[in-house]
């Protein structure tokens, strides 16, 4: 798919982040939008920036969690009305959320919940938008998995399950659809996305939908929790006050948002870029690629301190790039 004039695109995860920018880019180019996300304040906001681009494309916004089915089969369903259409062009199943580090220590629910949408919402989405794209002449998935899922770590001392077990599974999806498509919608596409570190709200958002609490109003538990965190990675934070741990994970949330090497914006037109040389594998960013060469040259040391300390002199996990 070399253009995306006058097709249908559905994105998921549209209300921030690399969703609205994907939905922004391809509002520019003349492509119709069907947008579902949790938050109706931040739908409107990114049909408002679809609007901006003044080509006149069909927006329609819908509120859906996508680990939900019933949700995800109305979602369809309200697109296809909303487009007057029997097939989509395209499909990024893109929201996703953090949480659940622990499979140990971490409530069962936080964990079920994050998996439920990073993987939940793929598979949902797919079953139930897969066939309008085979009805299409041409079409294409887009499923984002990171570079957790190749590499299931945030760096030693720090679990990171939940979110890294859905990654795997959009990857190992995403592979086995290329032969899946070959025999059965040769006219079908795959590609998954694995970006690394993004400037978006993902940390923010996470929290705030999994305890209903933005990042810096955590409880007492919740702060004991960080607390333990910010030990493992060397920080001396046995006497600091619970309030200054608050503000720190907040400062960090905001951080990951700002101080990225990408923007969300910039991961949007490389994901798009990929799209239309119908690449099956798209890294998005620097960091991704250097972890990926990493991890393929040594899969028995990647989980290793020496690991990442090797990553971090060059630069990388570090903050620096």
């Amino acid at each position: 798919m070399k253009e995306f004039t006058h097709r249908i695109a559905v994105i998921t995860g549209a209300g921030s982040g690399m969703g609205r920018e994907l939905a922004v880019q391809l509002a520019r180019e003349g492509c119709h939008l069907g947008l579902c996300d949790v938050s109706r304040d931040n739908l409107e906001a990114t049909r408002d920036l679809c609007a901006d681009a003044g080509t006149g494309v069909t927006v329609s916004i819908h509120l859906c969690d996508v680990a939900d089915e019933p949700a995800v089969l109305a979602f369809r369903d309200e697109v296809l009305a909303a487009h007057d259409t029997d097939h989509v062009h395209l499909l990024f199943n893109n929201a996703g959320i953090g949480g659940g580090g622990s499979f140990l220590a971490d409530p069962r629910e936080e964990w079920e919940r994050t998996f439920g949408v990073c993987w939940g919402g793929v598979y949902h989405c797919a079953r139930a938008f897969l066939p309008l794209l085979v009805a299409a002449e041409e079409a294409h998935i887009v499923n984002t998995s990171s570079v957790n899922g190749f590499w299931a770590s945030i760096g030693p001392g720090i679990p990171h399950t939940a979110y890294s077990a859905a990654k795997f599974a959009v990857r190992g999806f995403s592979e086995a659809l290329i032969a899946d498509l070959r025999v059965n919608a040769p006219h079908v596409k795959v590609s998954v996305v694995m970006p690394g570190h993004i400037g978006t709200s993902i940390v923010l958002n996470s929290m705030k939908l999994l305890r209903g609490r933005d990042a810096g109003d955590m409880n007492a538990e919740e702060v004991a929790a960080a607390r333990k965190r910010m030990k493992a990675r060397g920080l001396p934070v046995d006497n600091v006050p619970d309030d200054d741990i608050r503000a720190a994970v907040y400062q960090q949330a905001l951080d990951f948002r700002d101080k990225a090497p990408l923007t969300a914006a910039e991961a949007a037109g490389i994901i798009l870029d990929g799209v239309r040389a119908e690449r099956w594998r798209i890294l998005v960013g620097q960091d991704a690629a250097i972890m990926d060469a990493a991890v393929r040259e040594a899969p028995e040391e990647a989980y290793e301190p020496e690991f990442v300390q090797r990553l971090q002199s060059i630069g990388f996990l570090s903050g620096e790039r």
